[in-house]
């Protein structure tokens, strides 16, 4: 049975400051903890008892191996994952605001994972895989943009479902122009997009979310998911649109939250539906269960400090009421 998840992109070491509501140059001191969206998307999915595959390349280097440490220990599979001296591993110094709120400061010029090559994608990484899950960090005019390519050749010919998050970083890129150019490029390629409410306008072109939706459907998309942080999140499909509100919790960093509900909305997703046709079947009902767990698991992470560490396992989110 296809039930894995697959993601490519970066892997990276997040350094979480020591503490919030401070500019980068008030940090006293900075906690390593392993990030990168598409790891968060798969760490979260195997830490609630899924099974997820890591596809990218880190460098041969202390940080590299703790990574791979990392992902190991929550039950990621880590034999895709290539090292190489050429680069080191990408760093993201982060700083938060007092609401939880962050931004980042990226050391990756190039990092290892830019450099990795789509003959470095062999078939059998898609063995038993439902879905491919990638962002738009790793989408740029280097050697990782055509392993994305590949990686959803691939997919398609195994008839699986491909997600994206675009998870827009405009401090990574050369121009807005370019970022926008490189989402635009790969939505045509994705049956599920997700976007945050300060991405829609940027990545559509378009101010309200029906319009959005209308364009991303035009574009072949078959599931849109639309997160409004406290807001809540809503999913669309051509016939059903649902709505789930966000539980009403402190935030304390929200650094991978957005990833966690990516990963906990497809693990969810995976017991419902296996193959890009059925996204257009799902039910209003189907989707209300879908996005209230997805929603649920980030009212849990983000009342810690980290990414991937933050995450909850299925055993937590049944025991604690919110």
């Amino acid at each position: 049975m296809n039930n894995t998840l697959a993601a490519i992109g970066e892997a990276l070491i997040d350094f979480i400051p020591d503490r919030n509501g401070c500019d980068f140059d008030e940090v006293t001191a900075f906690s390593p903890k392993v990030g990168g969206a598409p790891a968060n998307v798969c760490a979260a999915f195997s830490i609630l008892g899924g099974s997820s595959r890591m596809l990218t390349q880190l460098g041969s280097d202390p940080f590299g191996h703790k990574i791979i440490g990392e992902l190991d220990r929550v039950g990621v599979d880590t034999s895709c994952i290539s090292l190489t001296d050429e680069a080191n591993t990408a760093l993201a110094f982060v700083s938060l605001a007092q609401n939880g709120d962050r931004t980042f400061s990226f050391y990756r010029k190039p990092s290892a994972d830019m450099l990795y090559k789509e003959q470095s994608i062999k078939e059998t990484y898609f063995d038993n895989v439902f879905a491919l899950h990638f962002c738009s960090v790793s989408i740029g005019d280097f050697p990782m943009k055509q392993a994305h390519k590949r990686a959803i050749e691939l997919m398609r010919k195994r008839n699986g479902i491909v997600s994206f998050d675009p998870n827009l970083r405009f401090n990574l890129w050369d121009s807005e122009q370019a970022l926008c150019g490189a989402v635009r490029e790969f939505i045509p390629l994705s049956d599920i997009v997700k976007l945050s409410e300060d991405e829609v306008s940027f990545v559509t072109g378009e101010d309200s979310i029906e319009n959005a939706v209308s364009w991303l459907f035009g574009q072949g998309v078959k599931l849109v998911l639309y997160t409004c942080g406290s807001k809540g999140a809503y999913a669309f499909t051509r016939s059903v649109k649902a709505y789930s509100p966000a539980l009403k919790v402190k935030a304390v960093d929200t650094t991978g939250a957005g990833d966690g509900f990516t990963g906990a909305f497809l693990w969810s997703l995976q017991k419902l539906c296996c193959e890009p046709q059925g996204l257009e079947k799902l039910t209003e009902n189907e989707l209300l269960e879908s996005l209230g767990f997805a929603n649920r698991f980030c009212a849990l992470s983000v009342q810690k400090k980290g990414a991937i560490a933050s995450y909850p396992t299925l055993g937590e989110m049944q025991e604690i009421n919110l």
